[in-house]
C-alpha cells in the first residue's frame, strides 16, 4: 500500500504490453485528474509521488492480500476485543488520508501530497476512493484508504495511533471485502510490514489477469 511522459491518457492498452523499466515505472509527469487516474487504476497502474513529478507504476512482482486466505493473528483478535475500538466507513476520508501523510520517526516525508488529497477526494466524492477508520471514542487512532472497481480494492496507505490500530483497520477492511463479494485486494508494492500481515507476492501477469476479472464483478463498497 504505497509509486515517462505523460501516462496515455487514452486510457487504451496500457496493460502488458507497457513499456516498464525494471521496477515496474510506467511514466513520469502529467497531473492527478481524477478521469486519468480512473483509466489508471483500472489497467494496473497507480501514481506514486508528485515532487518534482508524478510517477506512475505498474510493479513486477505485485503484492496483494489473498482475500479467502486472510487470517487474524490470535493476538490481534484479542487486541480488538478488548480495545473498546469501533470501525466506520468513509466517516472521514479526507481526514483519514491527511494522517497517513502524517510524518512519523520512521518516515519524515510522504508522497501524499495536497495535490493528492484534492484529487483522491473527488474519487471518493464520487463513490470510488473509500476509508476504513478505528476510533477510540471519538479519536481516529488508525485507518486506511484506497480504491475501489468492481471486485478490486486498491489499497493506498495506512496509519496507527496506537499499536495495531493499522491492523485492525485492515482485518476489517478484509472482513468487508469479503462480505461484499470482493475478490482482489492489491497492496501493490512489498515491503516487511506488509508481509507481516500476510501480503505475498504474484507475477504482474497473472496480477493483470486476475484485475480484469475482479473490474467486471457487479459488487459495490
Amino acid at each position: 500500500m504505497p509509486r515517462r511522459e505523460d501516462a496515455d491518457e487514452s486510457g487504451e492498452n496500457l496493460d502488458d504490453d507497457l513499456d516498464l523499466d525494471s521496477q515496474g515505472l510506467v511514466a513520469v509527469g502529467g497531473s492527478l485528474d481524477p478521469d486519468l487516474l480512473e483509466r489508471a487504476y483500472r489497467q494496473g497502474i497507480f501514481p506514486w509521488s508528485s515532487e518534482p513529478a508524478v510517477t506512475w507504476w505498474s510493479p513486477d512482482p505485485r503484492a496483494v492480500f489473498e482475500l479467502n486466505g486472510f487470517v487474524v493473528s490470535r493476538s490481534l483478535r484479542k487486541r480488538i476485543r478488548h480495545s473498546g475500538w469501533a470501525f466506520h466507513l468513509d466517516r472521514d476520508f479526507e481526514g483519514t488520508m491527511r494522517r497517513c501523510a502524517e510524518p512519523t520517526p520512521d518516515r519524515p516525508s510522504t508522497w501524499i501530497s495536497d495535490e493528492f488529497i484534492t484529487s483522491y477526494s473527488e474519487l471518493h466524492r464520487r463513490g470510488i476512493a473509500h476509508s476504513v477508520e478505528v476510533y477510540e471514542g471519538d479519536q481516529p487512532v488508525g485507518g486506511l484508504y484506497g480504491v475501489a472497481f468492481g471486485g478490486f480494492f486498491g489499497g493506498e496507505s495506512m496509519f496507527h495511533r496506537q499499536a495495531d490500530a493499522s491492523k485492525a483497520a485492515l482485518a476489517h477492511l478484509v472482513q468487508h471485502l469479503r462480505a461484499r463479494g470482493f475478490v482482489l485486494l492489491d497492496a501493490q508494492v512489498m515491503n516487511p510490514h506488509l508481509r507481516s500481515l500476510g501480503a505475498r507476492d504474484v507475477p504482474r501477469t497473472e496480477f493483470l489477469r486476475r484485475l480484469r476479472k475482479a473490474l467486471a464483478v457487479n459488487v459495490t463498497f
